[in-house]
């Protein structure tokens, strides 16, 4: 009965505690730029320097988009978050704290810098609680999953519109959503969707992350199946960007006067973070010259001890004015004719701008975020023809075709006609460089990144159908069985003999060099020829079988 009586009680007082949290009453400790009057009332914080820097904090997320990004700005211009302790002899004193990512993070996801009141922000999940450790399983439930939630409860700092933009995005610079800005070259990392499954394409860079590809491998990687689609990421940034240029021509104006306006207000807040500053260096100075010029002259320790402090105050504030001074060099309170004319310049001429040194990839990859939502994309088998599917900030959508360079011949959807004209200039007579002139001059394009064809080229498809060279073999050779040469073995494999010499060097193909002529024999039996044709239509990004090592005798 003791026990039944102990857990009534307990269940009576857990109710009471919940009624008066739903009135609002239920006293809880308040984050900084909040305090808890002696009657229960949270008010702002009554500095106005820390009300102004929890207010700057708000302002940069909102311009900047990040945590890390607002962490940098604080720490670039010595900007130092409020703390008041809560505990000690100093109980209730103002300090001023280094800002750190966690400190941002949980000043952002706070609703109560909105004026709601909220109860129940730490539940406990039963699957994450471990025996033995009753404080553990504590996880952070949204605002509309609290137990309470009251709306202008408290005085705020943003409206509730601005703390709903803020979540938002929180959740789209994780990793499962959009994702934060990388510092890689792609301008479209998180933006890609595949058009044929419709996940998210990953940017993969290579050759030290100077090439890149926006790869669909989800379904490879989550279930073992195919590779979906694969596309050189380069030519998709450039679309791209001709597309948000011309979207931006008709603003120029309006960005130039944005962009001048935008500057001058954050020069505006830092010189107002300065004066506060300064203002709180010359208080301390004023109060440590009091409490010198206060103590009985006799009293030579105090003294002693209180004229330290005035001096390290003074110097304090001198080193602080120097440091203003220097600032207000680099960056004066309110931008120049120059300046304003340099903007405005750079916002009619919108390409040398996007093009310019100074301007980041981030910095393009935050325009392009600011205007599009996605960017379907959808390879036509694996032919040169690509679909892009724009879909912009507001609903409007734009649709195009281009062309991406690819690796093989084969692979281009008028590789069948392009062989039947090369045929017909053949049979007129012509040679290899007249046949690549007629070609360039018709407007046939070859695959990769070349916008005409060469002589050698031209050979090479005249050697896939058998004009214009001899697929016999050279002079004999004392050969084993299922031995080929490496001009043979091109031809029957239907690819370039540079492409096979490179397999040979990297071990994926048996071979040995002849003593008499130094030519190299590869050896190729019928289940050898299936698999080097299947290694051969497999892309690039895929994990090749392991290669065989080559006996170069």
């Amino acid at each position: 009965m003791s026990e039944a009586e102990l857990h009534v009680l307990k269940q009576r007082m857990v109710a009471g505690k919940r009624a008066k949290a739903a009135r609002g009453e239920l006293g809880m400790p308040v984050p900084m730029g909040y305090m808890r009057r002696p009657s229960g009332e949270v008010v702002k914080d009554p500095d106005e320097q820390a009300q102004a820097v929890i207010a700057l904090i708000f302002e940069q997320f909102e311009r900047l988009g990040t945590i890390h990004a607002v962490l940098r700005y604080l720490v670039q211009h010595q900007i130092r978050v409020p703390q008041r302790v809560r505990c000690g002899p100093s109980k209730g004193e103002l300090v001023w704290r280094r800002p750190n990512r966690t400190t941002l993070s949980n000043l952002l996801h706070h609703p109560i810098y909105a004026g709601a009141y909220v109860y129940g922000r730490r539940p406990t999940d039963p699957r994450r609680k471990q025996p033995g450790r009753p404080s553990t399983g504590r996880v952070v439930a949204k605002p509309e999953d609290c137990q309470v939630l009251l709306h202008d409860h408290h005085p705020a700092y943003i409206s509730w519109e601005q703390f709903a933009r803020n979540r938002r995005q929180l959740e789209a610079n994780t990793q499962a959503s959009l994702g934060v800005i990388r510092s890689g070259p792609s301008l479209l990392s998180g933006l890609v969707v595949c058009g044929r499954c419709g996940f998210r394409m990953a940017a993969a860079y290579n050759n030290n992350g100077v090439g890149l590809r926006y790869s669909c491998s989800r379904e490879m990687v989550d279930y073992g199946g195919e590779l979906c689609q694969s596309l050189a990421g380069m030519p998709v940034d450039t679309w791209m960007s001709e597309l948000v240029l011309q979207a931006l021509e008709p603003a120029a104006l309006e960005v130039s006067l944005a962009v001048a306006a935008d500057a001058e207000a954050q020069r505006q807040h830092l010189h107002q973070q300065w004066a506060k500053r300064l203002e709180r260096a010359a208080y301390a100075v004023d109060r440590a010259a009091r409490q010198y010029q206060a103590v009985e002259p006799e009293n030579r320790l105090v003294a002693r001890t209180l004229e330290r402090q005035w001096e390290e105050a003074l110097e304090a504030e001198a080193q602080l004015k120097a440091d203003y001074r220097r600032f207000v060099a680099e960056q004066p309170a309110t931008l120049s004719r120059e300046e304003r004319e340099a903007i405005r310049r750079l916002a009619t001429d919108l390409p040398t701008l996007w093009h310019a040194e100074t301007t980041t990839a981030a910095d393009r990859q935050a325009i392009i975020r600011q205007l599009v939502e996605r960017i379907v994309v959808t390879v036509q088998g694996e032919s040169e023809q690509v679909d892009l599917e724009m879909h912009w900030i507001g609903g409007h959508r734009t649709h195009t075709r281009r062309m991406r360079p690819v690796a093989r011949l084969d692979q281009l959807s008028y590789y069948p006609e392009l062989l039947a004209r090369v045929a017909a200039l053949h049979q007129q007579g012509l040679g290899r460089a007249a046949m690549a002139q007629h070609l360039n001059a018709e407007g046939w394009r070859p695959a990769k990144r070349r916008q005409t064809f060469t002589a050698d080229m031209v050979g090479a498809l005249l050697a896939r159908q058998g004009l214009g060279v001899s697929p016999s073999r050279p002079r004999a050779v004392a050969r084993k069985p299922d031995e080929w040469t490496l001009p043979e073995l091109a031809y029957t494999l239907a690819m370039p003999e540079p492409t096979l010499y490179s397999w040979l060097r990297k071990g994926h193909l048996k071979a040995r060099r002849d003593q008499g002529s130094g030519q190299w024999l590869l050896w190729a039996d019928a289940s050898e020829l299936q698999r080097l044709r299947r290694l051969r239509q497999a892309p690039r990004v895929w994990k090749r079988p392991s290669p065989r090592k080559s006996s170069m005798e």
